[in-house]
């Protein structure tokens, strides 16, 4: 174990996140022991669980801050298509997805039903949803409605198959990232005159 080094307690939290979130993108779930992460980041088993009581704390406090991360990398600019902002917002989370594949995994399946890593999704998938609201011109609240509701099934969507995809690759990642944009481009057309109006 390498020497420990004196940091604050918010500093060796950070550091524990880091080290974890690496062990988890590494290795199955079920394959990282709490005594890696401790001898990783050089500290007692003793001072991990002191910040982290469980595993499942672990991994959720790792969960939350890419989560967080993602939402605060994705800037809808409604200058651009919307085509475009989906491309973009489509690339940021293919990119976490695939350097991140068994972390994205644990959480899809292994943690599946997990009602503490389900707030985490649900609440990322509603941010990301009231975003798209916001770069959508509707007039009219019940257009706002029923739009609000395909973004919903639309998120969803490309979760399962953003999932599915990580499990075997059965299509390129442009050809994933396309069929997902797409998808609520074609969802959208009965509902907006003009979905993106700048291509």
């Amino acid at each position: 174990m390498p020497p420990r080094q004196r940091l604050s307690p918010t500093d060796r939290r950070a550091q524990l996140l880091t080290v974890a979130a690496r062990l988890f993108a590494a290795r199955p779930y079920d394959d990282v022991l709490m005594e890696d992460v401790a001898k990783e980041a050089g500290v007692s088993r003793a001072l991990l669980y002191r910040h982290f009581p469980s595993k499942h704390a672990l991994f959720a406090a790792v969960y939350q801050q890419a989560a967080d991360q993602l939402l605060a990398d994705t800037r809808l600019d409604p200058t651009d298509s919307l085509r475009d902002q989906l491309i973009q917002g489509m690339d940021i989370h293919l990119d976490y997805f695939t350097t991140h594949r068994n972390a994205v995994l644990a959480a899809n399946r292994v943690l599946a039903g997990d009602p503490v890593i389900q707030s985490i999704m649900t609440k990322e998938l509603d941010a990301l949803r009231m975003r798209l609201l916001g770069v959508l011109r509707l007039a009219g609240d019940n257009i706002r409605e029923a739009v609000s509701a395909v973004l919903k099934s639309w998120l969803v969507f490309v979760q399962v198959l953003c999932v599915d995809w990580l499990s075997q690759e059965t299509c390129t990642r442009t050809q994933l990232r396309d069929a997902c944009v797409g998808a609520l481009l074609g969802a959208l057309t009965p509902l907006l005159p003009d979905p993106a109006p700048s291509e």
